[in-house]
């Protein structure tokens, strides 16, 4: 499935053209080409849970590649215990699904495949070649800082988180509701190229 899609996308649209061992995004980039749009849903689960719906869009400039970029919705659910991050089409249909859990992260695509790893970042550079900072999302899409080393951390009058660098990435966080930054932008260059990653959260 994942293969038809590849083709499909290359005949539709040059850009997305070379996309090597990324094997999630054609779908996600054809999903993005689609001019219908559907509201993310809440994922349902027993408990108290941090949850959140709404846009991303995701921008990748591989050193010696052609830039390729794609977008969707998404769906959040983190209970502590167990994360879940669905990613869909603008038509609300399922493309990948993420879990983690303790010492285990998951990734089913839509064609029911799936690879595993200890972590969500190695599976995700398992998967893309290059690592995506789920662990660390856990935390910024709470306003917070992750565990670990963080550099030129800033705070607004409300001393809400506003930006820092961790892990190689430079984060910025605004438009705050109750829950959190409605808006996660994350972006980092590296000898493999520049990754921009924007998470838009719906109002509660």
């Amino acid at each position: 499935m994942i293969s038809v899609l590849d083709q499909r996308l290359r005949a539709a649209c040059g850009a997305f053209a070379r996309l090597g061992r990324l094997r999630i995004w054609p779908a996600l980039a054809l999903a993005g080409l689609l001019a219908a749009c559907a509201t993310p849903q809440r994922i349902d689960g027993p408990g108290p849970a941090f949850e959140r719906q709404g846009r991303f869009a995701v921008n990748l400039q591989p050193a010696g590649a052609a830039p390729y970029a794609a977008q969707g919705g998404f769906s959040w659910r983190d209970d502590g215990r167990l994360l879940r991050l669905d990613l869909v089409s603008p038509l609300g249909g399922i493309l990948a699904r993420i879990q983690v859990e303790s010492g285990r992260a998951m990734l089913e695509r839509a064609d029911g495949s799936r690879e595993s790893a200890p972590t969500p970042d190695e599976l995700l550079a398992l998967v893309w070649g290059h690592p995506m900072p789920v662990s660390g999302l856990r935390y910024w899409m709470r306003g917070e800082a992750a565990p670990g080393l963080v550099v030129d951390a800033r705070h607004d009058a409300q001393d809400r988180l506003t930006s820092l660098r961790q892990d190689g990435w430079e984060v910025r966080l605004s438009d705050y509701d109750g829950q959190g930054p409605g808006r996660v932008r994350l972006s980092r260059q590296d000898e493999q190229g520049l990754w921009r990653l924007q998470l838009i959260a719906d109002k509660p």
